[in-house]
């Protein structure tokens, strides 16, 4: 099998998984819930480029497991905070503008595209899963940044969990532990996550997937990460003007003076 066309293999099954969470988040009336679906989709993918190895590689071991451990603790994070919550205001806007039948549409414009967005970052998962080539520094380097990222990830989950079931922190800001450095330190790990996964690709000279981090980077700080979060914040949280003053958006640095 070609390296392309074992990379496209997987297509057929995420979008499978995107109609089983298209199903679920109609019955459940929240599409909100595809959140819940997004590392998902790249561990069924995943699972995919090792069934066409008959022995996997020692890297491809590796990517399954740090794969695994990323994937599964977001997606049970997100559905302890999500399943039972009021659908996401990103997604209430979404659902207002494509009215009547958002039901149907929203199989091919949050799904569907949920789905081939997942896709076009395993890139990274597939090039290196499917190469020959012996470890080298570079697979520990990548390995080491995707725990990091984990780490960073969970950490400021935990955090911004707890200060949300504070009651002392209804209306306030969070500016302690992480959050003093980076207004979304959470989105940073993730950040790291996939530039770790292009490290391990690249170790197989697998170059070329640079478009999967660069694409998880714009998604993070352009589209649905930092630019979409801070949209209206402002309006509803007025001490977080004085955190934007203060704190780095992304990369955690000092805090700086007012």
């Amino acid at each position: 099998m070609s390296m392309v066309a074992g990379w496209f293999s997987a297509l057929p099954w995420m979008l499978a998984t995107g109609l089983v969470a298209w199903v679920v988040c109609t019955l459940r009336r929240n599409a909100g819930l595809v959140d819940i679906f997004w590392s998902l989709f790249l561990l069924v993918a995943t699972l995919c480029f090792l069934r066409q190895s008959a022995v996997p590689t020692p890297r491809a071991l590796l990517v399954l497991a740090l794969v695994c451990i990323w994937a599964l603790r977001l997606a049970t994070h997100l559905a302890m905070r999500n399943w039972n919550a009021p659908e996401d205001h990103r997604y209430q806007a979404i659902r207002a503008r494509n009215q009547p039948g958002f039901e149907w549409k929203s199989l091919y414009l949050v799904f569907g595209l949920q789905a081939l967005l997942a896709f076009i970052v395993s890139l990274p998962l597939h090039a290196a899963m499917a190469s020959p080539a012996p470890p080298n520094l570079l697979d520990l380097l990548g390995a080491l940044l995707v725990v990091a990222g984990i780490l960073i990830e969970t950490v400021a989950d935990r955090q911004l969990a707890a200060f949300r079931d504070d009651p002392a922190s209804r209306g306030q800001v969070l500016d302690r532990g992480l959050w003093r450095y980076s207004r979304h330190p959470n989105y940073f790990g993730e950040f790291c996550v996939w530039w770790g996964f292009y490290l391990v690709a690249l170790a197989t000279g697998a170059w070329w997937a640079l478009f999967s981090p660069l694409l998880m980077s714009v998604l993070l700080l352009r589209v649905s990460g930092v630019t979409l979060l801070e949209k209206d914040i402002g309006e509803r949280r007025p001490a977080y003007a004085d955190y934007v003053a203060r704190t780095n958006a992304f990369f955690p640095g000092p805090r700086r003076s007012a």
